[in-house]
Order: structure tokens, then C-alpha cells, then sequence
């Protein structure tokens, strides 16, 4: 008998709560993503508002005795932001991300270690533009030595890594263009 009246579940309906809302700060840089809760929080105590952009979503958001529209983009309207941001220190696992974890001579992926493009015993810092990421095989080659004493060639420039919100808006407006 119990076979026959097998309980069938209502079909799940997408939760409100599981949409993203990006966060602009005074200026209008896109800062961030953050869920509808975190949204709705910055809504309801004044911290954030409204942008009216004409592509827009708009979610509906319901508590028993409110009703509040959350856009797709709020703007924050209180503190600061664009809070003092440092460069991190240069350290290896920061050094591996910056460089994709494969050596900047041959594209190896094994053996991963540090060199320093201008030696230290010849004058080079341990300054993100003067450090690498290389495998055993290019670091021993190229020794104590300068590049072009050794013919090796760079991948790609070293460079610092860029503030989070820099990197969030550049994604942003490309996504945004697509």
C-alpha cells in the first residue's frame, strides 16, 4: 500500500538568495560581488543604495512585513572604500599565482623554484619586478648570471600584483562588454 502512494516533492524553485549583486563604491569602481543577503543587510541600514541601471535585474526580496527590491548593482554610501591597500610582501606562494606556477624561461610546470633576474650578488633586490618563478633546469642554466650573459628570454614582464578591486572592475567591464 505505502508503494503506491510514493510523496512526490514540489520541483525546487531557484532561491532568491542564491543571486549576486555587485557593489560599486562613491566613485562608481565596481568593488566587489556579494550575495543578496550581504546586499539586502547594506539596503536596510543605509549603507548602500539603488542603481538604476536600464539592463538591470531586479529581485524581490520578502519578510513578513517588508517587501524590498534588490537591483543587480548597489552603490555604497557610507565609509571608505578605497581602503589603503599594501603590496604583499613577495613570497612564493604569491610569486607561484602571479606566474601561473610554470617557469617564466620554458613553461615547465616541475621543480618550481625562485630566480632572481638580476642576481643578488650582483645588485638585484627581492622586489617583484626583479623575481621570477623557474624550474631546477632554467634556475641552475642561468646560475649567477644576467640574462642576456645567458641568451635566456622571458615569458612575460614581472610586475607587482594589482589591487583586488582593480582586478574585480577590469573583469567587470570586460564581462560587461561581452
Amino acid at each position: 500500500m505505502q508503494d503506491q502512494q510514493q510523496t512526490q516533492e514540489p520541483p525546487q524553485m531557484p532561491s532568491v538568495l542564491q543571486n549576486s549583486v555587485v557593489v560599486f563604491s562613491r566613485n562608481y569602481l565596481p568593488l566587489a560581488r556579494v550575495n543578496i543577503r550581504r546586499a539586502v543587510t547594506l539596503l536596510v541600514n543605509g549603507q548602500a543604495e539603488s542603481l538604476d541601471f536600464s539592463s538591470s535585474k531586479v529581485w524581490q526580496v520578502r519578510s513578513p512585513n517588508l517587501i524590498l527590491y534588490v537591483p543587480e548593482h548597489i552603490r555604497l554610501t557610507m565609509g571608505n572604500p578605497e581602503r589603503i591597500w599594501k603590496v604583499p610582501p613577495v613570497n612564493r606562494r604569491e610569486l607561484l599565482r602571479r606566474d601561473n606556477h610554470v617557469c617564466q624561461y620554458c613553461g615547465s610546470a616541475k621543480n618550481l623554484t625562485i630566480d632572481h633576474i638580476i642576481p643578488r650578488s650582483k645588485g638585484g633586490l627581492h622586489t617583484w619586478d626583479n623575481v621570477v618563478t623557474a624550474c631546477e633546469t632554467c634556475n641552475n642554466k642561468k646560475s649567477d648570471r644576467l640574462l642576456f650573459e645567458t641568451g635566456m628570454v622571458l615569458k612575460t614582464k614581472p610586475k607587482a600584483p594589482m589591487h583586488p578591486a582593480i582586478a574585480f572592475a577590469e573583469q567587470f567591464w570586460r564581462e560587461q562588454e561581452q
